[in-house]
């Protein structure tokens, strides 16, 4: 499955866009500081009951857009 499909499957799986999802975890207060894929990825199974690969699709897209920092994403 492509980086694409996975983000499109996502939105479809949830009813939400990426960008609504992120609204979402600032609302909830998940993203902090230097966080780390294992606490975003058991939220997004616990919200939105998303598996380990999508949830790590949905990790590396706020690291790309820059919605979360973390030691990875300053390499």
């Amino acid at each position: 499955m492509s980086f694409k499909a996975y983000i499109d499957n996502i939105t479809k799986i949830t009813g939400k866009t990426p960008d609504q999802i992120r609204e979402d975890a600032q609302i909830q207060g998940v993203i902090t500081e230097d966080m780390k894929a294992t606490v975003f990825t058991e939220w997004l199974k616990k919200e939105y009951q998303l598996g380990h690969g999508h949830s790590m699709a949905m990790w590396k897209y706020f690291i790309e857009h820059k919605w979360i920092i973390s030691e990875h994403s300053k390499m």
